[in-house]
């Protein structure tokens, strides 16, 4: 089905903005999965055929690869997101308060390089309206047949000394209803965000929502891992330094990375003007170097802490990159723009062929 989305949904989806069309995919698949038969028609047309299954964190993933965070900030499409073969689900960013983030247009892509920049700003309902969106799907259709994790970002109207309060709340509110948190400071589009990558901000909030975390993990029976999610645009030794308060606090293992600000030469006039627009590039560009910062992290720390791996993932050849640097499992996002629904299959079936010949 992969070349039906190529042939077809692309050249559309290049009349509209991107993130409308963002927008509209998501309320399709929403409502594609909004009954049982099309849920089951759903996972006839792309579930993997072949996963291999992991345990991590003491949870069950069907397979490593799993939807990244920004693709369904609302948790709109958890049905559908399951149907179509993914091993996990992140959720958000998702604030303690709703806003509407960045004024539009806030998101770019270039279809020759498979690249999007975004400067999205954390645009979401809240953590209170979100938690209660999972909590019902959970009620009406029962627990997912993969991990929920959830991305926490920091509210813009809080500022960097009340971060604690800010995550903790949200953590607080969506504890029940998720596996797992990814501590997200690493986004360019929060202005000061990424002043939480220094070590002594960084282990202080790290070692307040660890505390909050037991505490809530004492209350029911499988406790809930927390990661944190870094930026690539870090140099190794200071991403290093991160790693290693990031465990000292608690930490459950890392995702890397977030979209980068950094940009390369542009190849033609037009991925010039994409290139000159504000926010965080991800895709295909930003494949070597999440690559990169895997393998430093994974050789640092001997492989016992585990790694998610995303960026620039578009076939099971980079998802084996990925996993041969070091990473425990891998996530997606741009490439799902450009691939579609197929993308599941075509990395999960393939990382199953290549480990069987």
């Amino acid at each position: 089905m992969g070349w039906a989305y190529r042939t077809f949904v692309r050249p559309v989806q290049r009349l509209q903005s991107s993130e409308g069309a963002h927008g509209r995919a998501l309320r399709m698949l929403r409502l594609a999965s909004a009954t049982r038969a099309g849920q089951a028609a759903l996972r006839r047309l792309y579930k993997p055929k072949q996963a291999e299954s992991v345990e991590v964190w003491g949870l069950h993933f069907p397979n490593r690869f799993g939807l990244a965070a920004g693709m369904d900030k609302r948790a709109e499409a958890l049905r559908g997101w399951s149907s179509i073969g993914f091993g996990f689900i992140e959720v958000g960013g998702v604030t303690m308060h709703a806003q509407e983030g960045n004024p539009k247009p806030r998101m770019f892509r270039d279809d020759r390089s498979r690249s999007l920049i975004n400067r999205m700003g954390f645009n979401n309902d809240g953590s209170e309206a979100v938690a209660e969106r999972i909590s019902k799907d959970l009620s009406k259709r029962g627990s997912l047949p993969c991990p929920l994790f959830v991305n926490l970002g920091k509210s813009k109207i809080t500022p960097n000394e009340e971060a604690l309060s800010d995550y903790a709340t949200s953590m607080q509110r969506l504890h029940h209803v998720v596996d797992g948190f990814v501590v997200n400071v690493s986004s360019p589009n929060t202005p000061n965000l990424r002043d939480l990558q220094h070590e002594s901000v960084l282990g202080d909030l790290l070692e307040g929502l660890s505390k909050v975390l037991s505490d809530l993990n004492a209350t029911v029976e499988s406790p809930r891992p927390m990661l944190v999610k870094f930026a690539p645009d870090l140099d190794v030794a200071t991403l290093l330094g991160m790693v290693d308060v990031a465990r000292n606090a608690g930490a459950d293992g890392v995702v890397l990375s977030n979209t980068t600000v950094e940009r390369g030469p542009a190849e033609h006039p037009a991925q010039a003007r994409f290139l000159a627009e504000k926010g965080g590039l991800s895709g295909a560009p930003l494949k070597d170097r999440s690559t990169a910062l895997i393998q430093a992290v994974h050789d640092h720390t001997d492989g016992s802490w585990p790694i998610i791996g995303v960026g620039g993932i578009s076939d099971a050849k980079d998802a084996q990159e990925k996993l041969d640097a070091g990473a425990t499992l891998l996530q997606a996002y741009s490439a799902f723009v450009f691939e579609g629904p197929s993308l599941v299959r075509n990395v999960v079936d393939g990382l199953a062929s290549t480990s069987t010949s």
